[in-house]
């Protein structure tokens, strides 16, 4: 690393960081509220896909897995078919 750059560091180090999003809804329970609904109608929109046929009910629950994947929170550690 450069001197400069080592400077920097060093100084930056020593300061108090302060992190602000102005434009973030802090109503956390109001966000959270509405990220379950579009889950939900996204599962729902899902089950009620009459494409799929009852013996093509794995595909259904695999593409709920995969919302819940493409959502970072699924805990699906029997997931993995390999």
């Amino acid at each position: 690393m450069d001197l400069c750059k080592e400077i920097l560091v060093s100084a930056l180090a020593k300061e108090e960081i302060q992190i602000s999003f102005p434009h973030f809804d802090t109503d956390v329970e109001k966000l959270f509220e509405k990220e379950c609904f579009k889950i939900i109608r996204r599962i729902k929109d899902i089950l009620n896909d009459d494409s799929l046929e009852d013996k093509e009910c794995f595909e259904r629950i695999e593409r709920l897995v995969i919302e819940f994947e493409n959502l970072n929170c699924a805990d699906l550690s029997r997931h993995d078919f390999g």
